[in-house]
Order: C-alpha cells, then sequence, then structure tokens
C-alpha cells in the first residue's frame, strides 16, 4: 500500500522563553500547538527557534516545551549548532523533525559559495578597502530513510530578510535612516545575502544531482521572497532561465503552485499577501505529489508604517504543507528498452 507523506515548513517568529519576550513562551503554546498538530508533518522544517542556555550549554529547550504532548515529542531531530560541543545558536536555529530516520545530516556555510568581498559607499566614517559579506545563517540539509528504501533530502533554509543591512553612521535608530542612499545601500548588501544563500544551495542541490540525477529532493523554509524573484529562480534553475534542455531534470518546481492565486500567501506586508515560504520539489519528487495548502487563515498584518507594532502570540508566517503518496518500494526511473524514461514501474495508480 502506498505511504502518505506531509513535508512541512513554518517559521515560529522568535520562538523562545524569555521573560521580557512578548507575548511570553506560556501565552504562545496554547496558539502555536494546535498550529502544529493540524499540519500533521511527517517531516517538519522550523525556522526562527531560538537557544536557551542550560548547565553552560545552549540548548532548544522552549522547542521541547511546546512540543510536549504532540506527536513531534518523540520525532528524529537536527538542528543548526556551532562550536565543538555542538551549542545551539541563541537566534534563529534551523531545525528539522522526522517520523522517520535521519541518516545524516550537515550543515553549510560559505563551503560552496565563498563570501564575497564589498567596500561601503555610503558609511561614515569612510571605509578603507573591501570587506566580506558574509551570510550568518547556514543551511541544514537532512538525509531521511523514507519507508521502501528511498531516501529523501530535506534542505531547511532561512535566507536573509528584505531588512537593509547596517551602514555605520547612516542610522537614527532602528527604524529611521539619515540618508535615502544609506537605507538603499543596507538593502543592497541584504539582497546580496541572501542571494549568496541561494547560490549556495543550488550549488548543493546540483551536487546531489551530479550524485543521483533522479534524487527526491525538497528545500523547504523562509526565503523572505516571491517564487518569481531572483533568489528563488536561482534555486530552482528554471529552462527558461537556464537555456539549456539538458538541465530539465535539475529543475525544482514550487509546490504551492497548485494553491488557487487568492490564497496563496504566507506572509502579510501592508495588508498585502506575500508567498515567502517555499517547498521546492524536485522532478522525481513531483511524481509523488497530490497537493499543497498554506494555513493563512488566522495570519496577522505585519509592518504598517508608522504604526506600534502589536506582538501576536502567533507567528507572522503560515505553515505551509505539501502531501505526497510514496510508491512501496523504489521506481527505477533510469530509461530502459522497454519504457519511456519518465513513465512509473510498477505502480498501481488505484491505490491513489
Amino acid at each position: 500500500m502506498a505511504t502518505k507523506l506531509r513535508i512541512a515548513t513554518f517559521n515560529m517568529l522568535n520562538l523562545d522563553d524569555r521573560r521580557d519576550r512578548i507575548p511570553s513562551l506560556e501565552e504562545r503554546i496554547p496558539i502555536l500547538r494546535p498550529q502544529l498538530i493540524r499540519l500533521n508533518a511527517d517531516i517538519l522544517c522550523l525556522q526562527e527557534v531560538c537557544g536557551q542556555k542550560e548547565h553552560g550549554q545552549m540548548r532548544l529547550l522552549a522547542l521541547n516545551k511546546l512540543l510536549e504532548c504532540t506527536p513531534y515529542e518523540g520525532f528524529h531531530r537536527v538542528y543548526t549548532t556551532f562550536g565543538s560541543r555542538g551549542d545551539a545558536y541563541e537566534n534563529r536555529n534551523l531545525v528539522v523533525l522526522s517520523r522517520y530516520e535521519i541518516v545524516e545530516y550537515h550543515q553549510y556555510t560559505h563551503l560552496f559559495a565563498p563570501a564575497p568581498k564589498y567596500q561601503k559607499v555610503t558609511a561614515g566614517p569612510k571605509e578603507l578597502g573591501a570587506k566580506e559579506i558574509t551570510w550568518e545563517r547556514p543551511i541544514l540539509h537532512a538525509k531521511i530513510k523514507l519507508p521502501g528504501g528511498l531516501i529523501l533530502d530535506v534542505i531547511n533554509l532561512h535566507l536573509k530578510s528584505r531588512k537593509p543591512s547596517n551602514i555605520s553612521g547612516q542610522r537614527i535608530n532602528d527604524t529611521a535612516w539619515r540618508t535615502a542612499s544609506g537605507w538603499a545601500e543596507g538593502v543592497f548588501i541584504s539582497s546580496m545575502k541572501r542571494i549568496g544563500q541561494a547560490l549556495e544551495t543550488r550549488m548543493l542541490v546540483d551536487g546531489l544531482f551530479d550524485k543521483d540525477l533522479y534524487a527526491l529532493i525538497a528545500v523547504c523554509g523562509d526565503f523572505n521572497e516571491e517564487f518569481d524573484e531572483v533568489a528563488l529562480e536561482a534555486i530552482r534553475g528554471d529552462i527558461e532561465n537556464t537555456g539549456n534542455l539538458d538541465l530539465a531534470m535539475r529543475v525544482l518546481v514550487p509546490a504551492e503552485r497548485n494553491v488557487p492565486g487568492p490564497a496563496r500567501y504566507s506572509f502579510l506586508h501592508n495588508g498585502k499577501g506575500k508567498m515567502l515560504d517555499h517547498i521546492l520539489i524536485s522532478r522525481t519528487l513531483l511524481a509523488y505529489f497530490t497537493g499543497s495548502q498554506v494555513h493563512n487563515e488566522l495570519l496577522h498584518g505585519e509592518s504598517t508604517v508608522f504604526t506600534q507594532r502589536i506582538f501576536y502570540p502567533e507567528s507572522d508566517h503560515a505553515p505551509v504543507v505539501a502531501e505526497f503518496y510514496l510508491p512501496e518500494s523504489k521506481i527505477k526511473w533510469s530509461p530502459t528498452n522497454s519504457c519511456p524514461r519518465y513513465m512509473c514501474h510498477g505502480i498501481d495508480r488505484g491505490r491513489y
């Protein structure tokens, strides 16, 4: 019998248990738990999970409290770490939770794409020489063993937001800039970081395709861009952009494309819906895809200009989920004398 698989991604918005955090973790848990349970995910990618210190080591204590009494409490887990002890970061950890065994995992920062150098032009005092522009957020990659002997490569991302990077001497306060040029340069540097992360992700994906052109790949997370913007296009690798038909099997497909347009948003900015959270899937995984959902019914608007921000217990991002039906055993995708290249072998479609 075919196996149902649900993959979900959710930016938790600074999940923390700090006493000065408003609203508190205790106020957020009764709101967030039902959202997680509704996802009914077999594999769940989380972003913006904060670390807390326990016995001198940074751990994910707030996440542990949230997951108590939910199906995810006993899931396999990997997350971003630093240092020889494997501490969690204080902020913006990536987490992958899986019902199925995680057989291998890695995190990458500037492994495939070295940090570019740039000299800021509006900084005061003036910078002397170019400096490296690094992206702080790693890529988290997990290999998960699915039923039937299938291996799924899950890549969890949080790309740099559009919020401008700091330019010395150009900030009046957290929300105001001295010049429009300073703000523009800050946005430019943030875009360099975001697209640099996208390049590194695409290079990782191409490395997986080099090993297996028919790999099952899901790239999930908060991309901070809609599906037709540059960073997302860089990761997708559409033929319309590369102009090379030989790269057709390497294209990644946004799962949310089957969601009706009016409902296709995971973030509200000044009253306008934006689809910033995505699940991109390889063509082989697309063969088993049955549908996607964006759970945005209770999403609150964010970033209204010149108004005091209200912090809600919910995240400011909506969860996204994609559903698949997997075959009972591995399928031979490579060409044979008797079967077209893209035809499934031995699947009873009636079971779907």
